[in-house]
């Protein structure tokens, strides 16, 4: 339960490790550079993503292998649940042109391609109702976005999201209107970390704010300066590194 003295607080919850085979049954872009896929397999039996921020692990060998140490051993990245029903999973990718074998996988393999699931490992979970929300990110973090949007209900909220452009902007349901940054080819990060550093305690969202801000680790620094300016016990917010430019194999904290 929430601490008598707030409304919310942040719970860890670990959950066993389970690894599934899952096959892609459908795939729709809905920006030129975004991707949405349908995984199906009866390996998601029982699969849940009960913390909006999750992080599962998903494995691209070039043919299934016959165990799990060597699918560990196949090329991997970590991505957020999206939605998922009793053998069906949807997982969003960004795709550039210099993206990973992951959203490479999303936006060109064949349908019917299998490949491996591992996780949730674990999960953060919003225990109580936040007075009111902030949500920052790229486009990695627009999966969790969405999943956090759903509960906000009528408390005020602001989100921010930074693309590369607006043919990269995408449809989030949310009951606020979302901000877009366009960052061009500067790096990335770049116009989330001007805002946060524009930001004072003028302009806090609302009362017992919830804080998620996730993009290129860059943003993690000016992301914890903006919580202590607001007056924000860390422990109440999440701020994270989803990515580091330069470094494929990047673990995104849990």
């Amino acid at each position: 339960m929430a601490d008598e003295n707030s409304l919310f607080e942040l719970r860890r919850q670990m959950t066993d490790l389970v690894f599934r085979t899952v096959s892609l049954t459908a795939r729709e872009r809905l920006a030129p550079n975004y991707v949405r896929v349908r995984l199906e397999g009866d390996d998601l039996f029982g699969f849940d993503s009960p913390g909006c921020d999750d992080h599962m692990r998903l494995f691209f060998p070039e043919e299934m292998p016959d165990t799990v140490e060597e699918l560990r051993a196949a090329p991997s990245r970590e991505y957020t649940p999206l939605v998922w029903g009793e053998n069906w999973l949807e997982v969003e990718f960004a795709v550039h042109g210099d993206s990973g074998v992951g959203a490479m996988w999303a936006a060109n393999a064949p349908i019917g391609a299998k490949i491996g699931v591992g996780g949730p490992r674990g999960s953060m979970l919003i225990e109580g109702r936040p007075g009111s929300w902030m949500l920052v990110g790229d486009e990695t973090a627009i999966p969790a976005i969405r999943r956090f949007a759903a509960r906000i209900g009528d408390a005020p909220a602001r989100i921010v999201i930074e693309v590369r452009g607006a043919e990269d902007e995408v449809e989030i349901e949310a009951p606020v209107a979302v901000e877009w940054l366009h960052r061009g080819d500067a790096p990335a990060g770049s116009e989330l970390i001007a805002l946060l550093e524009s930001l004072d305690e003028a302009d806090a969202v609302g009362e017992a704010p919830f804080v998620f801000i996730a993009a290129e680790q860059s943003i993690v620094k000016p992301g914890r300066a903006l919580l202590a300016r607001w007056g924000i016990d860390p422990a109440q917010a999440v701020v994270k590194g989803y990515w580091k430019r330069g470094e494929a194999e990047y673990h995104a904290p849990h």
